[in-house]
């Protein structure tokens, strides 16, 4: 398995805590995203048997700034997500990664 950076890891424990902040404003978004909404696409990015996007999480994905989200790939592992799941995600729901962000 490969190692995280300490960098990559300080930078995945001030996204943690920016969405810890943003989960008890209610409002504020990571991505244009509400973080807690984020675990209606869990299911299709974790486990050995990902099951398929659901209509919601697709919907949230259709709303996400997705540029932004593949910035993150990286840290995903440290979350319990696989990177080439979430990557996938947005095809599955008929949208198109940004240039530059790669499966």
């Amino acid at each position: 398995m490969a190692q995280i950076s300490k960098s990559a890891v300080w930078i995945l424990l001030g996204v943690l805590v920016v969405m810890a902040i943003a989960s008890e404003a209610g409002d504020t978004k990571i991505c244009n995203i509400v973080p807690s909404r984020l675990s209606l696409c869990r299911p299709a990015v974790s486990g050995k048997s990902p099951q398929p996007p659901t209509r919601r999480c697709c919907r949230l994905l259709r709303a996400a700034d997705l540029k932004c989200l593949c910035d993150y790939k990286e840290m995903l592992p440290a979350v319990g997500i696989n990177p080439e799941l979430a990557m996938a995600l947005p095809e599955k729901c008929g949208l198109t990664l940004p240039v530059g962000c790669n499966p």
